[in-house]
């Protein structure tokens, strides 16, 4: 069997008996590598990064410590999990090795079961958030497919998902809430894949038939995104169904009105329309920041949940910091 995509983990320990019975220990299901020494383990690790680390603490010249707070100080190595496999047992030495940046603590003498359990843990743990991380991938290049399409930039969902965030922890959402907004709101506006260009970028105003069809996009959004239990997809179907009702009923797809609103819809809007105002886009110039908020403020109650408009209001500062970070063109900050 080809050993080619198989787990590397770096063992580092002085005893060379000790890395003998690592390797009896984990050669069936790992790759591995053996380091005897702190600067000889971090040559490895430029060589080729490894899946994991098993790292002894009490080694000549460079203790495991130190090892370990070098990788965790550099970026291109901060995210490999070491486990510190060590005959030190004390509380003081274990809360010093997880301050170092260690996931986790083996104490020697080493019981096969328990480095194999450890070790399958991290490596599912590691694996876990590279699904994670490559899941927010897809659902950001999505998001960006849909603005390309519409003629919008990149940047526009990248702002207004901050946008979202803000307002979201304004509006009194966790972090991990609004975490799960930042990387939702995105998604907005997918369902325009599903719109024909010649509506979609049509110069003049659109017809009665066309302005239904460029109304399903909202629909059609959700239907891409799909049925989810819960989580940050769920999150994002809510979003692209919801983000263009309005507060008083108005909107569409359903015409909600009110709570009946998600509030991540509600803020979306918000967000989305904010950011829309104040860009250069083909058809129109950018708005200032007054006007856009002059805007909010005469569609709060209409348009708007009104006290979402004052919470962003309220934001402003960092608002205009995310605006200055992700600026298409300085010129649009001018009259900011």
């Amino acid at each position: 069997m080809s050993t080619v995509n198989l787990p590397l983990i770096l063992a580092v320990d002085d005893e060379a008996s000790n890395l003998q019975l690592l390797r009896q220990i984990l050669q069936d299901h790992y790759r591995l590598r053996f380091a005897k020494d702190g600067p000889r383990a971090l040559e490895l690790v430029r060589e080729e990064a490894p899946d994991l680390i098993l790292l002894d603490v009490m080694m000549p010249g460079m203790s495991g410590y130190e090892v370990c707070a070098a990788l965790k100080a550099d970026p291109r190595t901060a995210g490999i999990p070491v486990i510190f496999v060590t005959a030190l047992t004390d509380t003081e030495d274990e809360l010093e090795g997880f301050e170092a940046g260690a996931v986790d603590y083996i104490t020697k003498p080493v019981s096969p079961p328990i480095v194999r359990a450890r070790v399958r843990t991290h490596l599912s743990l590691v694996r876990m958030e590279e699904l994670r991380a490559t899941r927010l991938e897809i659902v950001q290049r999505l998001g960006l497919a849909a603005e390309y399409k519409d003629n919008e930039t990149g940047l526009h969902v990248i702002r207004m998902s901050h946008f979202s965030r803000i307002l979201g922890l304004a509006a009194g959402m966790t972090e991990n809430e609004a975490d799960d907004l930042l990387h939702a709101a995105p998604m907005h506006d997918v369902g325009k894949i599903g719109i024909p260009d010649r509506i979609l970028q049509k110069p003049g105003p659109l017809d009665p038939d066309e302005w239904k069809i460029m109304q399903s996009h909202a629909t059609i959004g959700a239907e891409i995104i799909g049925d989810h239990p819960g989580g940050m997809l769920a999150l994002a179907r809510n979003i692209a169904l919801t983000h263009h009702e309005k507060w008083d009923g108005s909107g569409y797809p359903k015409g909600l009105k009110g709570e009946d609103i998600p509030l991540e819809g509600r803020i979306t809007a918000i967000a989305d329309v904010f950011d829309a105002l104040t860009s250069v886009r083909p058809y129109k110039k950018a708005w200032t920041e007054e006007e856009a908020l002059e805007f909010l403020v005469k569609q709060k109650g209409l348009h708007f949940d009104p006290a979402l408009v004052e919470l962003f209001i309220a934001q402003m500062p960092a608002i205009r910091a995310i605006r200055q970070r992700w600026a298409e063109d300085a010129q649009e900050l001018k009259a900011a």
